[in-house]
């Protein structure tokens, strides 16, 4: 596949279409890229994510696999929230809901491009594969209306008390923020461990999210992943913002 697949002494192998086995995250290189190729069927995605792998690629380009170091999560109680960003939650100028609307969040986030994009990476094959896991009950998102219209959201996948965070849009000022804070509040509430944001944004980091090395990060996931899964739709799910 030329030079794309080769970084210094790192080899980086083909995926077999019909094995779901990855390589071992802890011996990739700091940048992360680990495999290419495969599919996103079901078993390999959810496999990906257990093993602290996640795909991320552009059109034209083979599935790439990554599992970068280190690694960006952030511990619901450590979530930032500036006085400016608490006057907006406390006018109750928002409302949120959970797994109402998977498929318009997708979408949004596939076409509303983020600080710094000038395309996006959400490609429709990815999003088919997504909205399968929804249906699943292993991905979710969460809805941000302002006024009855969706002006923000996110989605991701959740295993054990682990949330791996995908994508995430808004259509207004802080309509992502008030998604990732109710996010926050509702998984400490039910013991989650994390939300691994994957790669360190500054935005992300001003919220409290935090760079750990990808060896804790794999143990820590690998706790996470001992304990129950909330499998199935969240549509039961509620929040409201509350201080502290």
């Amino acid at each position: 596949m030329g030079s794309m697949f080769e970084e210094e002494e790192y080899f980086i192998p083909p995926l077999s279409r019909y094995a779901y086995t990855f390589p071992d995250p802890r011996t990739a290189s700091d940048e992360g890229l680990l495999a290419y190729g495969g599919d996103l069927l079901p078993n390999r995605l959810l496999t990906a994510y257990r093993r602290g792998i996640f795909p991320w690629y552009a059109d034209g380009d083979p599935i790439l696999w990554w599992s970068p170091d280190p690694r960006l999560l952030l511990y619901p109680s450590s979530f930032k929230t500036r006085k400016s960003f608490a006057r907006v939650l406390r006018s109750g100028t928002f409302s949120v809901t959970f797994d109402r609307a998977f498929s318009e969040v997708i979408s949004y986030c596939g076409s509303v491009p983020r600080e710094g994009q000038t395309g996006s990476w959400l490609l429709p094959e990815m999003q088919e594969a997504y909205i399968e896991l929804y249906h699943m009950g292993f991905a979710h998102s969460v809805e941000v209306y302002k006024d009855n219209v969706l002006v923000g959201g996110l989605y991701g996948i959740a295993m054990g008390k682990a949330f791996f965070g995908e994508s995430m849009f808004s259509l207004v000022r802080d309509g992502s923020k008030v998604a990732f804070r109710a996010l926050s509040d509702v998984l400490g509430g039910r013991g989650y461990d994390f939300i691994d944001c994957q790669m360190k944004t500054e935005h992300l980091v001003t919220l409290g999210a935090v760079e750990v090395q990808r060896d804790l990060y794999l143990d820590q996931l690998a706790s996470a992943l001992e304990k129950p899964s909330d499998i199935g739709h969240w549509h039961h799910f509620e929040w409201r913002y509350e201080e502290g």
